[in-house]
């Protein structure tokens, strides 16, 4: 590290350095953010390599891999992964190459749905896979500081969590303990398609995806900005029980 960049750091650069200590992650995860100050970009370039350099594309490549991924899925031919290598790659960090906001249902298993290996899918789970403020910062993390191109917001067929919102804006039903709070973060969804033609629980399930897609989009200027620059795309998509495809909606 130069001396003009360790004389006198900003607050920001400061903040950032606590952060780092605090992550145990190296340079080379902010420096696929693009958090590095300028001077110290060219040392960072010369020492810094990812855990996994095959994770290190561009947002298009992420989602033709995680799409390929998903057929393999599909088809019955997901490839056999080495976990004990691949434990050994990652002690040393971690960069995968999508973040995963998905439901908790136990049917539903992204880092098999899209046939991923160990530090290629940082996963987020929530019943109902809508945006919370954890989850939000997790997404934060994962773009700022693990350099990930790619977030998919994953529902999927029969969600209980979509059939609890519904059946309490229909019905009034109460449900015990905080299971409220989760009829009630989906509730603007299934409003939304209330009166529509179809299948309630399905075109709720869409459009809880389409409005937390949308929500991520100008969520926070830490994605705002990634989105911006081309280094993050957001998509979304339902999981289909049956076949275990993927469908991309939004």
């Amino acid at each position: 590290m130069c001396e003009s960049c360790d004389a006198k750091p900003s607050t920001n650069t400061q903040d950032r350095r606590r952060f780092l200590r605090f992550a145990g992650l190296g340079a080379g995860a902010l420096l696929m953010a693009g958090m590095l100050p300028d001077k110290m970009l060219q040392a960072a370039e010369k020492t810094a390599a990812p855990p996994k350099p095959q994770n290190a594309i561009n947002p298009d490549q992420a989602l033709q891999r995680l799409i390929k991924g998903n057929g393999r899925y599909v088809s019955g031919n997901s490839k056999t992964h080495d976990f004990k290598d691949e434990r050994e790659a990652l002690v040393s960090g971690q960069n995968p190459f999508v973040a995963v906001l998905s439901c908790s249902d136990s049917r539903i298993a992204p880092e098999y749905a899209f046939d991923t290996a160990r530090g290629d899918l940082f996963a987020i789970r929530v019943a109902g896979n809508f945006v919370t403020e954890e989850g939000l910062a997790s997404l934060e993390y994962a773009v700022a500081v693990l350099g990930a191109p790619l977030i998919l917001v994953l529902g999927h067929e029969s969600c209980g969590a979509i059939e609890a919102g519904i059946k309490a804006v229909k019905d009034h039903t109460v449900f015990p303990g905080r299971i409220p709070k989760l009829a009630d973060a989906l509730r603007p969804s299934i409003e939304t398609v209330l009166k529509q033609p179809g299948n309630l629980l399905e075109n709720a399930t869409a459009q809880n995806v389409k409005d937390s897609v949308a929500s991520l989009k100008k969520a926070t200027p830490l994605l705002t900005d990634a989105l911006d620059k081309g280094r993050l795309k957001i998509v979304g998509g339902v999981y289909r029980l049956v076949t275990g495809k993927v469908e991309l909606i939004a």
